[in-house]
């Protein structure tokens, strides 16, 4: 009580007696006081620790133009060296962040290695820390397949080329190739040495540009020179699977929108134009070159300790790892412009911008926003004027005089989105996060991105009819969501003659499946008011309804009464028999009129459950999960009964066939559709019906390709569930499903054969259509492509998964000895220090000895 009553008693708050308040007061400071009643409420500054504020100074690097980056470089390195005693700073954070950032962020490679650079003038061991540590690093992902992460690495170390002895990165190059030759020498088709010379060629710039000009004469050149030799011989070969991922297919007489080259061989024609040149290399920073009035930091630089590169293990078998290999062509939405607002294909900085974009983009796929910043600040990350200034209009290019850049930022980070979207096969990750990247860059930064985006689209929709089916579905998909989330907005009064184009034209199918998936995104009202008058006819009245109309509403329809009572029976959930009744008096008069009964009942019921289920997709769906025994018992009945229930789907939501499809999902999901009964009735069925118009129709491509995805897809979780050691796979379901997914696409590739020859029966009954019947050719071959592609490449998964495995086993075997041989050596090691400790403490021992006897002596 008495601590209480000292306080001021029971007042304690500002209007309690006692006087709590004033007396309050007397513990401050006045002038914290007079600061605080003056309204002065700032902080007292607080510093954060040194491995705080450097790992902050670390993350940053090379972010603001603001800052002269040799200040920054010395200040991070100065920061490290003061601070080492520091364990947290020296064993925590600097290593592992700086070979975390290398993979992370990889536009900041040179800039980390300028830091290190500086750091090794003061204090060489954190070099020799890092350069353990990377090269466990390049073995373990040598190990594992991390094909990316090797590069990234590498391409770390190359930069430090200057500061390592003897032949350095070289040495390492040289093995890689080895390997590379190996492989392509056991094996034509194989995409893994193809990768091994890509990671080479690309790493080899870097080591180039860290050498000073004497260096790079004296020493390097020569040893760059045989590289190239050797690596021409793979790099100049072309891969028999490049024609699988061609970007355009232009018909006889029609212009190629963009010869395409393969990536590999474009690189390595771009590094010998460089030779040529002594390794200019003017795109790349070089942060580790000072300015002149840095007399002393470059005398350091001169001078400092060079390091020996660990060994680095490249086992003798090596895996493709988790991410599929492939060629790559190079492809770009800023072709045939007046003016280069992107590197052309000829000039090295293409590739090597691209290269730390596109590894940027894939490694940064958790923080989209991150990414795109970083896409948008791309200059920051190059040699000085490699770029225009960021956010020039692309008309004032023209007025820039040589030898000044004219290259665009913001069109070369959206070229590097659309390369990864247009990336055959497939893309790293979902199409929507390449899609979500190119939104964040717009909302960022729109006055510079926008207009880069509208050249984009334009040179796309352009080339549209050239271009492979797989891709041009890709950017309808994209340019419909990009709308959604800028309000629906294009100039379309740019595209308004082509609205009176037949349906079957390419350009026309584009405007078509556009409106509807952004009808999809939003409602068809909303778009209507979005689009010009010429444009109003696309969306007719029956768009506008929620709810489609239910057909057995009208009494001229056949079983219409039937139909009624269904849909009440079904809304009141009576039980099955009420329904089974009705169901045989359908198939009664079905008979009587000499149908299907099995068909017409099936159409009744399929109906009126969807109308039941009409209010939402997740009513729909409850319909579906209430009835699908029935219907699965209907459509296990015959092919013709699965046929109907498809068709009853796809007619009942012909107007909005995004959710037809969605229902066509479940319905395969749960077995009571057939993926081949699908394909049936869209490529035989549906396109015989409109004689191959309905090959146009963006909505029908989607049903029959997401329906191979979901086929191929269960083949492949099958195959990687039975090569995991711990997991039990029967292999009589596996190879069902193999044979299911090869007898669909020879379903496919009959059908669409005969639509691309002209050798369907509805073609060559069809009169006067000459030209229309040439677009359906067309159209049956562009589709052909992509499936074989896909048939392809499922047949080369199923190959490779089992050489895959082989090729781990092998691996595994091989690392553990050499992990027995380090340990014997590391072991060996030890007990000779130890004995060499032992030997110098017995020395020690009789020396103290001998001097305690010499004292006694002379005492005496």
């Amino acid at each position: 009580m008495a601590d209480y009553d000292r306080r001021g008693g029971g007042g304690g708050g500002r209007g309690g007696g006692g006087g709590g308040y004033n007396r309050k007061r007397r513990y401050r400071d006045d002038n914290e006081d007079d600061n605080h009643y003056r309204g002065n409420n700032s902080r007292r500054r607080y510093d954060a620790p040194p491995h705080v504020r450097l790992r902050k100074q670390l993350i940053a690097i090379a972010e603001n133009p603001m800052i002269e980056r040799h200040d920054e470089i010395s200040q991070i390195a100065n920061l490290f060296t003061d601070n080492w005693d520091d364990d947290v700073l020296l064993r925590g954070n600097f290593t592992d962040l700086v070979l975390q950032l290398c993979v992370e962020q990889p536009l900041k490679t040179p800039f980390l290695a300028g830091v290190l650079m500086v750091v090794n003038t003061n204090k060489p061991e954190a070099m020799d820390l890092l350069l353990e540590k990377v090269a466990r690093l390049i073995e373990d992902k040598l190990r594992e397949g991390g094909w990316r992460d090797v590069k990234l690495y590498l391409k770390l170390v190359g930069c430090l080329q200057s500061v390592l002895e003897g032949e350095g990165v070289f040495g390492l190059l040289g093995e890689l190739f080895e390997r590379a030759v190996g492989l392509q020498t056991a094996s034509s088709e194989d995409t893994i040495g193809t990768e091994i010379v890509k990671i080479i060629l690309l790493t080899l710039p870097y080591v180039m540009a860290a050498g000073s000009p004497e260096q790079v004469q004296q020493e390097w050149q020569q040893k760059a020179a045989d590289l190239l030799e050797n690596t021409a011989i793979i790099a100049s070969e072309p891969h028999p699977l490049q024609a699988v991922i061609e970007p355009y297919h232009p018909e006889a007489g029609e212009e190629n929108p963009a010869q395409s080259q393969s990536l590999i061989s474009l690189l390595q024609a771009q590094l010998q134009a460089e030779a040529a040149q002594g390794w200019a290399l003017s795109c790349l920073p070089r942060p580790w070159q000072f300015p002149v009035g840095e007399v002393e930091t470059m005398a350091k630089l001169a001078s400092a300790k060079k390091h020996v590169l660990p060994n680095i293990v490249i086992p003798k078998t090596v895996v493709r790892g988790l991410r599929p290999l492939f060629p790559e062509v190079y492809i770009s939405v800023y072709g045939q412009q007046e003016v280069e607002s992107v590197p052309p294909p000829t000039s090295l900085a293409s590739s090597l911008i691209r290269d730390a974009l596109l590894d940027t983009i894939n490694v940064l796929h958790f923080n989209r926003n991150a990414t795109a910043r970083q896409l948008i600040e791309v200059d920051c990350y190059f040699a000085p004027r490699t770029f225009a200034l960021r956010g020039t209009p692309f008309d004032r290019l023209r007025d820039i005089e040589k030898p000044k850049s004219t290259w665009k930022p913001e069109d070369v980070a959206v070229d590097a989105v659309f390369t990864q979207l247009f990336l055959l096969p497939n893309p790293e990750h979902k199409l929507v996060y390449y899609h979500s990247v190119l939104t964040e860059a717009c909302k960022l930064a729109p006055a510079a991105i926008a207009p880069s985006l509208g050249r984009a689209i334009r040179y796309l929709y352009r080339n549209a009819p050239r271009m492979d089916l797989e891709l041009a579905y890709r950017f309808m998909d994209w340019f419909s969501h990009h709308l959604s989330n800028f309000g629906f907005t294009w100039k379309w009064t740019e595209w308004v003659d082509d609205v009176e184009l037949s349906g079957l034209h390419p350009r026309k199918a584009f405007i078509v499946g556009s409106i509807d998936k952004e009808i999809r995104l939003s409602f068809a009202q909303r778009i209507k008011n979005t689009l010009p008058e010429p444009y109003q006819k696309l969306i007719g009245p029956e768009k506008e309804k929620d709810v489609p109309d239910f057909k057995f509403a009208n009494d001229d329809t056949p079983f219409a009464a039937e139909g009624r009572e269904i849909a009440a029976l079904l809304k009141r959930k009576a039980p099955d028999e009420e329904i089974d009744a009705v169901i045989q008096r359908i198939q009664s008069q079905a008979i009587d009129r000499d149908l299907d009964a099995l068909v017409a009942s099936t159409d009744v019921f399929v109906t009126c459950v969807l109308y039941v289920g009409s209010k939402s997709l997740s009513h729909v769906l409850a319909a579906i999960e209430r009835t699908k025994d029935r219907l699965a018992d209907a459509g296990a009945a015959s092919d013709a009964s699965r046929t109907q229930i498809i068709e009853a789907v796809m007619a009942y939501w012909s107007v909005h066939p995004g959710v037809a499809l969605s229902i066509v999902e479940k319905l395969l999901n749960y077995s009571i559709l057939t993926p081949l009964t699908v394909i049936n009735w869209a490529l035989n069925v549906q396109a015989g019906k409109t004689r191959g118009e309905a090959l146009a129709w963006a909505h029908m491509y989607e049903l029959v390709f997401n329906t191979v995805i979901k086929v191929t897809g269960r083949v492949r979780q099958l195959v990687v569930k039975a090569s995991q050691p711990d997991e039990m796979v029967d292999d009589e379901t596996r190879d069902n499903e193999v044979r299911n997914m090869r007898e669909l696409f020879r379903a496919i590739e009959d059908s669409l054969g005969a639509w691309a020859g002209g050798t369907k029966d509805e073609m060559l009954e069809s009169n006067a259509r000459g030209e229309e019947d040439g677009l359906v050719r067309r159209w049956g071959t562009r589709w052909l492509r992509v499936f074989k592609r896909r048939q392809a490449i499922e047949e080369a998964f199923l190959v490779e998964a089992v050489r895959e495995r082989e090729r781990r086993e092998e691996v595994r075997k091989e690392w553990e000895v050499v992990e027995r041989q380090r340990r014997e050596e590391r072991e060996r090691k030890e007990a000779e220090e130890k004995e060499r400790n032992g030997a110098n403490g017995a020395e020690e021992e009789k020396k103290k000895e001998n001097g305690v006897e010499g004292e006694v002596d002379i005492m005496e």
